[in-house]
Order: C-alpha cells, then structure tokens, then sequence
C-alpha cells in the first residue's frame, strides 16, 4: 500500500480518536471549573459520541454524493478546530455545543474511511489499510487521553485539550496534503436493513455492545474522579496513567478470537464479560495496585467480548445485510457509549465507586444474558465460524469488500488493532 496512503490514513483515525475522547482524564478539572457533578462533567464525553450515533448513517449516505475524500479531510479538519475552540469556551453550556459540534464533525471517519479505503485500495489490499486507520485509531484513542491527562497537570485541562486540538489539526493537514482524490464507483441497491433487524441474534450482539461499552466508558469516565479522591489523592499526570490498560484490550481480543475459533463465540463470549466483572470487583479496595489490576482485568475482558461480539455479527448477518448490521452495530456501540456512560457517572455522583461497580456488574450480567440468548437462538451454528466472517461495513449505497471479522468494531471502538479470529494482527 502507498506510503502517503498509508501515512494519511493513520492520521486521520489518530486525529478522530484523540479528539473525540480527549476530555475523558480531564473531567474533574471540568466539574470543579464548572461546579458540576461527576454525572454532569460526563456529558462532555456523551455529548460528542451520542451525537456522532445520530449522524453516523446520515453521514455516510452523503458521502456518495459529495465524495468520500472530502467527507474525511472536512471532518478531520472541522474537528480539529473545535478542539482549539474548546478551551475557549467561557460555560459549560457552550463547551457541551462545541462538543457536539465535534462529535458530528468526527462522525466523518468512521461513517466514510472504509469504503474509501476498499475504493483505493482493491479487495486484496484492503486489509492492510484497515490495519492503517485501526492503527492511528488505536494510538489516538490512548494517546489523546494520555496528553490531555499529563498536560493537564503543567498546562491546565484547557492548554491540555488546545494541545490536542494543535495535535489534531496537524494530522488534519497530512490527510489534506497526502489523501488521494477519491475514485468513483458504481452504486448498486443492496436492501439489507431489514434482514440487520430482523434477526434475534444480531440484536443479541447489537444489545452486547451497548450493554459492554455502557458499562465500559462509565468505569473509565469516573477514575479520574477516584484517582484523585481520597484516599489515593493522585496527580492528573499520575492518574492519566492509568489509561495505559488500554493496552491490554490488543492482546485479550487476540487471544479471545483464537479461543473462539475452538470453543464457539458464546462461550468465549459469556467468559470475556465475566473477567470484566472480575475486573470491576477487584477495583474496591482502595488500594492503587488492586486498582490499576482490576482496570487492566477489566479493559481486556470487555476488549475481548467486544471482538468475538463484532465478528459474530459478520458472521451471523446475510450477505447482502451486512453492511447494514455493521452499521446497526456501530450505532449501538455509541448510543451505549454516550447514554450508558452519563448514567454510570451519575450512578457514581450518587453511590460513590461500590455503586457504580454494581451498576456496572449489572449491565455485564444483562449483556451475558444476551450472548445466552444468542447462543441459544443459533444453536450449534455459533461454534463453528462462517467462512464469511467479514464484517462488511457499508457507506451510503456502496459496500465494502469483506475485510476482517472486527474491523467494525475496532474502528468504532478506536483502540484495539487485533483481529477476532486472532490470525492476522495488522500494524
């Protein structure tokens, strides 16, 4: 694959991602510039993602018309200027409309980039691409958290979010300087909603992903606020360290994927949600390495439940409905994302961490229901892969070539670059 291809592509998934989660390790500088609840701080992370699920389709059906380069360079770029106008912001009110603004303005990558991709590239290379963009989505989604949780300390949360915003904008200006004009191909109908919706199982996966990812960025959304609390009372530098567990989602959703292939993905699904809800438990103790342990538990087990989840989808989906059910898929993801995460930060704001962690059990427990459900409603089918385990996403009316069973996912996702089946790890 082309290096400015490849190199433009890396940083658009790296800008989408760091900018769109950037305030997450800053939220208790937010709530206490702003004098707002941890539940209320948490919107300026809903705020962003609930608005790109609204505009994620909507978004890629214009694509087609307008042409998918430019719907990627705009939105890389628009995002990244709301990223320097954020700090700015003189009210919470205007910093949550600059937020959504950005989440709409971001929605532009995910919704376009692989069916551009599969565009540039052919079949045969698409792989690699993806691996590209899942790449710069993977180091944007820890990177970005990481600079603005450092920064924060030195720089305040609103230097630390410019310099984001400054980081975004460069990568802003690669894609402009190096992204391909895009190459027009033929659109033909393909009618597959009804089919993404129109399936027990599928809505089993659908109902797991936003189910996990709720219970996910809640956790994630309010360490912050214990990190610094008593009795741990860590420096932001400190604490944004703790987003270092990311790392343990790459290799949980490998191994998951190997042992899917062997075991089934409901079984290997029902044990990645129940190593989540290890994971939780053990962050009770107020004690930072029960802490630090518990979260790397935690990300890996939801890490690989997400992957197996996302290839099933591929798998499970007809042919000619995939595109749709990845496009089911992602919607879910970010609704669980932005709603679940705003109502387990308020569940903290009410409870404190033993109240959240309950919640968060609990909507483990409802998303390992579903994945019973699921294997029930697809009896033996679902130990044995589908030679077609590709998640298609689908753009508009155009749809992507079978690439690997969790591009969906990792791209929406922005952090894990393994793939489901545990065979193939693109860099």
């Amino acid at each position: 694959m082309p290096t400015r291809l490849t190199t433009s592509i890396a940083a658009t998934g790296f800008a989408t991602f760091a900018l769109l989660y950037a305030p997450q390790p800053v939220l208790p500088q937010l709530a206490a510039e702003y004098d707002l609840s941890p539940g209320s701080a948490s919107l300026a992370v809903s705020a962003a993602t609930g608005a790109l699920a609204v505009v994620v389709v909507p978004v890629a059906s214009l694509s087609g018309r307008i042409g998918r380069r430019r719907v990627i360079v705009w939105s890389v770029l628009a995002a990244a200027v709301l990223g320097l106008l954020l700090p700015l912001a003189p009210s919470y009110p205007l910093f949550l409309a600059l937020r959504v603004l950005q989440g709409v303005a971001t929605a532009g990558v995910p919704a376009v980039a692989m069916a551009f991709l599969a565009e540039q590239v052919g079949a045969l290379g698409v792989g690699a691409a993806i691996g590209a963009l899942v790449a710069g989505n993977s180091a944007g989604g820890m990177v970005g958290r990481l600079v603005a949780g450092v920064g924060a300390d030195w720089l305040d949360w609103r230097g630390a979010l410019a310099l984001v915003g400054a980081f975004g904008l460069v990568c802003a200006v690669l894609a402009a300087l190096f992204l391909p004009a895009g190459r027009r191909r033929a659109q033909t109908p393909r009618p597959g909603l009804r089919a993404a919706l129109g399936d027990r199982v599928l809505w089993c996966q659908y109902a797991i992903a936003a189910l996990a990812v709720a219970a996910f960025v809640s956790l994630f959304n309010v360490v912050s606020f214990r990190l610094a609390g008593p009795p741990l009372e860590l420096p932001a530098r400190f604490a944004a360290l703790v987003f270092l567990a990311y790392a343990a989602g790459g290799v949980c959703s490998a191994v998951a994927g190997r042992l899917a292939d062997r075991l089934g993905r409901g079984p290997v699904v029902l044990a990645s949600l129940g190593v989540a809800v290890l994971g939780a438990l053990a962050t009770l103790p107020d004690a930072l390495a029960a802490v630090c342990a518990g979260l790397a538990l935690f990300t890996g087990g939801f890490f690989a439940a997400h992957a197996v989840a996302g290839g099933w989808v591929g798998a499970r989906a007809p042919a000619h409905a995939r595109g749709q059910a990845s496009g089911v898929y992602l919607f879910a993801f970010y609704v669980g994302s932005s709603a679940g995460g705003t109502a387990g930060s308020a569940a903290y704001g009410a409870w404190g961490w033993p109240g959240l962690v309950a919640v968060v059990t609990g909507w483990l427990a409802l998303a390992g229901a579903a994945a019973v459900l699921a294997q029930k409603s697809s009896g033996t089918a679902t130990g044995e892969p589908s030679p077609a385990t590709g998640t298609v996403p689908s753009c508009g009316s155009a749809t992507v070539a079978p690439v690997t069973p969790t591009v969906t996912e990792r791209v929406s996702a922005g952090t894990s670059t393994t793939t489901a089946t545990g065979k193939v790890s693109p860099s």
